[in-house]
This record gives C-alpha cells, structure tokens and sequence, in this order.
C-alpha cells in the first residue's frame, strides 16, 4: 500500500505505513552509497533542534500553539529515541544535509499530524516546510546538529579519557620503584623508574583531555537563525536570539550567536575538534606501540611488562598470545587520522556563501569520537588493568645494559667512559665487572655512583669525590 505525495517535481508513491515523505523517498532511491545511517546523537539533536524552533516561532507569535505543541511532542518523541527506523538516508548524500533535514521535518510533521487526528500525507495540518522548518534552513540547522551531537559525544569520551589517566597513574604509583633501560633510537639509553614512563603517559593523556575540553567551546558558537546564506531571510527579527535561548534551555549548554555569515562556510570550529581527536589519536598510538614492544617475547624480545591474555596469538603456533588489545587500537588510530584528513578537507571545499560538505563532517566526527570512546574503555579494561610489569626481567637487562655508562661521565670523563664501555661490549662482560677489574673506581665509591635509582632524577655531583677518583686513577 501507498500513498501519493507532490512536491516541486511532481507526484511519487510514498509507502503508506512510514513517517517520511516525498524528499526522503526520492532521497532514499538516489543515494545508496554506504548502507550507513546517521549516528543518534545525531537524529537526536536534529529533533532538538526542531523543538527548540516551534517554541521560539510559538514565544514569537509566527506559529500557532495548536500546530506548535503538535511539533513539540513529535520532537520530543524523536528525542527519546522513537521512530529511528524512519531515518533511513545514507550518510553520504546530496550537499549541506538538505536529506536529513527533510528526513527529520517529514517524519515530525506526520507525527504531529498523527497526534491531532490526521494521516500521514495531510499537510494542511501540519507541513514540512512551511511548519516544521520555520524559520529555518539546511544551511543553518545542520552545522548546528553537527555541534550539538558533538556535544552530546564528547562528554562520555573525555570521560573514558579520565578514567584511562587515572589507571596509568595508579600503574606509575605501583611499580615507581621498578628500573629499567631506557631506550632511545631504539638502543639503550639512560635508566628510568616504570612510574616515570607510566606517569608520562598519564600526562600525555591529560593533554589530550584539556585539548578536546578546549574544542568544545568552538561548538557553543551557533549560527542557527541565518537560514539560506546567513542573513536571516524568513525569521522574526528575534528568531536567533529566542532559539538559541531555548536550546540552552533544553540542553543545558551555554550557547551564543556567532556571526552567521561565517559560519555557513567556516568550518573551523570542527577541525578544532578533529584535530583534537587526531592529537589524542597519535598519543594513544604512541603509547600502544611501546606497550608491543615492552611485551615483545616472551623469551626472545623485551619481555618488560606482561600484558593481559585476551585471545589466543594464532591459528597454527600453538600456545602464542599477541597484544591484541593494543594492535586494535593502533588500527582506530590510523582510522581517527584518515578521518581527520577527511574533514579538514570537506572544511576547506567551502565555496562563496556555504560548504556542502556538513554530511560528511558530521559523520567523521561523530565516527572517531565513538571509535576512541569505545577504544579507549577497552585499552583500560582490557590491557592497562590488567598490565603487569616484570621486576626481576627488568633488573637483569639493566644490569647486562651498559646505560649505567653515562653516569661515570663526571668522574672519568666521557672518552675513558666510552672505551670501557667498548671493551665491556668486545669481552661481553658488564659494565661493573669491567670497572672492578680495570681497577679505574675504587669499590667502595662504585656502589654509589651506580646506583640506578639517583640516575632516574636530578642530583649534585660529588666533587670531593670526583678529587679522590682522579687521584686513585693518577696513582694507577
């Protein structure tokens, strides 16, 4: 069964028992692209979106209470989470969002009209356009469910973020006594305690944090109220101000008017929020690859840390465990990053007094911030929890090590320090045994100055201490 509806280009069949119309129908045959729908965050802020604007146009007198209250219980109703099988555009779609916003005013308008007793079709009771879209234009009411749906995502993110800040610092806390080389260029460096790399970690993290909190105040700025090209074309003088008044009311978010006319074509304050994504997308990579290559082994690589056994490593190496936890999120990362490259160039494709390209926006943003969210509760959950350090793996490489070398430096200086350290590699002896045998630090000093601990930390050389090494090697 169907119904026939009219638009602009004429009749078309529209199935008799959904909520949507003749736009959604003919959009629905024109982009199948993806199979992806719009996430619900988004569908919800469209709603709220709606609502907010039929009571603004009510409080304003351009729409009467009757059809008014009718649009606010049909959003409300969208908000809560019903009729998400009426939203059935493929993301990728006709430019500026014009699909979704007419998906959302269709099927509100025939909910409304459904709720003063008409049939889906009866536009003379409630119409698409002329009631629902009061006031309003793709062009504005999209960018603004863009930031709205951030909003509404970014929150429960920087709450896993927190929570993952929290768990590397309760791992720096445990196991700050533990030692171990250091290692940059991928060779062996200088020593440093697990609470110092686990508490760096943390610390990136918490930038991370303060960059996307930071981002999200470029999502307050609204443009909701320009319509068409930003000029306000088809609203009541106040029309911006009493909407976006009555957002902050519905959303508890302290939104302000920007300049409309920017912020049609200006997509910065999004790329302020991808670029914070992708910072926090390049830490969390960092961070997961020393993970792999802390635990590489277990007999034959670093073998530091002990990561979790989440799954069995392989379909033919019987007993193999891989880091899996950290091999997926290198793989969202790489996801987050291509994302971010994606959006900073749909942000620059603007043209004159708009950019088309909001569909594609608000579905990478909305993708990377479910993508880290959900990776970020895993990699805590189902890694760092868990993640064991090996002291005694730890003690015995520091100790084969020569990166107690560098300490000597003060005392011998750096050539004398350098050819010990070539004689220890050539007759494969550490670097201690090298310096008893050698007769080059009395025993009683050597103690002291190798202890890996003062290494991890700024101090005060000894100089009366120096004097008397300098003096014993003199006699020597």
């Amino acid at each position: 069964m169907s119904r026939i509806e009219k638009d602009s280009l004429g009749e078309i069949e529209v199935p008799d028992n959904v909520l949507y119309g003749a736009f959604t129908t003919r959009a629905s045959k024109n982009f199948r692209i993806s199979g992806l729908r719009a996430k619900p965050e988004f569908i919800k802020s469209l709603a709220i979106i709606k609502k907010a604007a039929a009571l603004a146009n009510m409080k304003l007198g351009m729409l009467d209470e009757k059809t008014g209250k009718a649009i606010v219980k049909a959003a409300d109703e969208v908000i809560e989470g019903k009729y998400r099988d009426q939203f059935i555009l493929d993301v990728f779609q006709a430019g500026a969002g014009t699909p979704f916003n007419m998906n959302a005013n269709e099927v509100i308008a025939n909910v409304a009209i459904k709720k003063l007793g008409g049939k889906p079709g009866d536009y003379h009771l409630v119409h698409p356009n002329n009631h629902v879209n009061m006031a309003q234009s793709s062009n504005d009411v999209i960018p603004t469910t863009i930031r709205l749906s951030v909003l509404l995502t970014l929150s429960p993110l920087i709450g896993e973020l927190e929570k993952l800040f929290s768990e590397f610092n309760l791992k720096a806390r445990e196991y700050d006594h533990v030692i171990k080389v250091g290692r940059t260029h991928l060779e062996d460096a200088v020593p440093i305690r697990y609470g110092q790399v686990f508490g760096g970690y943390a610390a990136s993290l918490g930038k991370c944090i303060v960059r996307l909190a930071a981002s999200e105040n470029s999502m307050l700025e609204l443009g909701i109220g320009g319509t068409a090209v930003g000029t306000g074309i088809n609203t009541h003088p106040d029309f911006k101000k009493t909407i976006i008044s009555e957002l902050g009311k519905l959303t508890g978010f302290e939104f302000y008017q920007g300049n409309c006319i920017m912020l049609h074509w200006s997509m910065a304050g999004f790329v302020d929020v991808s670029g914070a994504l992708r910072t926090l997308a390049i830490e969390l990579n960092k961070i997961s690859n020393d993970l792999r290559l802390l635990n590489s082994g277990p007999k034959t690589g670093i073998a530091e840390i002990i990561l979790p056994e989440v799954e069995p490593g392989s379909s033919i190496m019987p007993g193999k465990i891989n880091p899996s936890i950290p091999e997926a999120v290198n793989m969202v990362c790489f996801q987050v990053i291509g994302n971010d490259h994606a959006v900073s160039l749909a942000a620059e494709a603007g043209q004159m007094e708009l950019n088309v390209m909001t569909p594609l926006i608000a579905f990478d943003l909305l993708w990377s911030i479910e993508l880290l969210m959900n990776t970020v509760r895993m990699l805590r959950e189902d890694c760092i929890s868990g993640m064991i350090v090996d002291e005694k793996r730890c003690s015995e490489l520091l100790e084969k090590s020569h990166a107690l070398a560098t300490v000597l430096n003060p005392y011998i200086g750096y050539d004398a320090v350098a050819q010990l350290v070539k004689t220890a590699l050539a007759e494969n002896k550490s670097l201690r045994q090298v310096l008893i045998e050698k007769d080059v630090i009395p025993e009683k000093y050597l103690n002291e100055i190798l202890d890996a601990r003062k290494m991890t930390e700024p101090g005060v050389v000894d100089k009366k201490m120096i004097e008397e090494i300098r003096k014993y090697r003199g006699k020597g």
